[in-house]
């Protein structure tokens, strides 16, 4: 009976040393990518809703998926270019001369994801906030309050960004900035860690 109970608390010894180890790693890698992070000011030109070029860099807002720039969406029987609607909001955000972004991430097609701001306010936020975004993989409680209020795309009927490249773009569709899974991994631990 002793010696079973000794190898069950070496058993959870080690399970927790290594669970330790795992958590303290998973540490180190964020802190390490949030210290990757640039930041970046000048002029922007806004490419889409959720895309920004700088100096010849392709930024994506991270976060978010915006209706594409010729998606167009429906208030009753009206047809709302709602893409066009997107760029145009985030063309008001990058006049502002506090407007800055800050990334160290790339997606898999080279692009620095960004977030942005205006001083304290976080542009990504804003962006799904007032319905010219979707949450994409951040931003829940930003699309959920937008959602109730019936704001921006949640106004009428639309289709999500991502269904919409599928079926218009479908050589595109996986070019259109989806975020690698284990961006969304980061994402999801920076969010548990209150790292921003």
């Amino acid at each position: 009976m002793g010696r079973n109970v000794k190898i069950g608390g070496r058993v959870l010894r080690d399970v927790v040393v290594g669970v330790s180890m795992l958590v303290l790693g998973l540490l180190i890698a964020a802190k390490l990518e949030q210290d990757n992070r640039r930041m970046l000011a000048g002029r922007f030109v806004v490419v889409d809703g959720d895309t920004l070029l700088l100096k010849g860099e392709r930024l994506r807002l991270e976060g978010i998926d915006a209706p594409e720039l010729h998606q167009v969406c429906s208030l009753g029987e009206r047809a709302i270019p709602c893409g066009k609607a997107a760029r145009r909001r985030l063309a008001l955000w990058t006049e502002e001369a506090a407007f800055s972004c800050g990334g160290g991430e790339r997606d898999r097609y080279g692009r620095l994801l960004v977030r942005c701001s205006v001083g304290d306010a976080d542009v990504n936020a804003a962006m799904v906030r007032d319905g010219h975004a979707v949450a994409y993989g951040d931003y829940g409680g930003e699309e959920a309050a937008a959602k109730q209020q019936r704001v921006g795309l949640w106004a009428g009927e639309f289709q999500r960004p991502d269904d919409w490249r599928r079926e218009h773009q479908p050589s595109e569709a996986t070019e259109a900035g989806e975020v690698e899974p284990i961006a969304r991994f980061w994402a999801f631990l920076r969010g548990l860690l209150g790292v921003n």
